[in-house]
């Protein structure tokens, strides 16, 4: 005689199946970190790789420009590195999620009595983790070249928050990426797209010295307010330039609505395309 197999019922009301996707994600944070702090090689990058970009653009190129208003040219740099590494969460969580999907690991979570959004939120959660790592290590290269916040812990630490939102939004865009790429080898071809994002901002230099029409692109890219946020938020130098464009007069307002916006918008399709997926 074969026992029946017990599979628990979903939640009905809102709150509880908030806190049972909440509970299903977390599980899944805990895989992906014990995956991470099991891969030397992919840890060493998350630091190592930051402390390069900081060594290449601030010794190499730090001499070669101006900084808006004066100042140090590394002060300006670091910000920008931050926005850059908070942006590069796109692709680390593109291939997970395509490595996931491509190995089998997506079929038996959903095969699984688990919340359907605990995948996505789950590797959203895990890439601010790992942005947790990179920052630390971003943080460290800069305080050794001279880089340090000005406007007291408070407004330091409100620099920081813009970043992990940025980095928790763009989550988002790399778990709708990696599920429609499907294969680990399409993402890793993808990944290298994302530079270009951010370099047409004003992440390594102002944006005045741009063509009309590429500025136009550079000061509405997300990353140029993100970047500006952190030098108002840190006193660091070069937070405006000599003509300041609309989306640039507040810079945390709206690197804040860039960053809900695209969590509204991506992560309700993200969740759609992993029970899609699942027909």
């Amino acid at each position: 005689m074969t026992a029946a197999l017990w599979v628990p019922t979903p939640p009905k009301t809102p709150l509880a199946r908030i806190r049972w996707a909440a509970s299903d994600g977390f599980v899944l944070v805990r895989r992906e970190l014990e995956h991470l702090f099991r891969d030397p090689g992919g840890l060493a990058s998350e630091i190592v790789l930051p402390a390069i970009i900081v060594l290449l653009f601030g010794y190499v190129l730090g001499s070669a420009i101006m900084v808006p208003g004066g100042g140090d040219y590394r002060e300006y740099l670091m910000p920008g590195i931050f926005a850059m590494q908070a942006m590069m969460g796109i692709g680390v969580t593109i291939t997970t999620v395509a490595g996931d999907l491509a190995d089998g690991v997506m079929d038996r979570f959903r095969s699984m009595p688990m919340a359907r959004s605990a995948v996505p939120f789950g590797h959203t959660v895990s890439s601010l983790a790992t942005g947790l790592i990179n920052f630390t290590g971003v943080a460290v290269c800069a305080l050794v070249v001279g880089w340090q916040p000005h406007r007291g812990l408070w407004l330091t630490v409100a620099g920081f928050g813009v970043l992990f939102l940025f980095r928790y939004a763009v989550g988002w865009v790399g778990v709708l990426l990696g599920l429609i790429f499907k294969t680990e080898e399409a993402a890793d071809h993808a990944v290298p797209l994302m530079f270009p994002l951010a370099m047409i901002a004003n992440t390594f230099v102002p944006t005045d010295g741009m063509p009309g029409w590429l500025r136009v692109i550079a000061d509405w890219n997300p990353i140029s307010a993100v970047t500006d946020s952190c030098r108002l938020l840190w006193g660091n130098p070069g937070s405006h330039g000599t003509v300041v464009s609309l989306p640039l007069q507040n810079p945390v307002l709206t690197a804040v609505i860039w960053s809900v916006g695209i969590i509204i918008v991506v992560a309700p399709l993200a969740v759609w395309r992993y029970r899609a997926a699942a027909k």
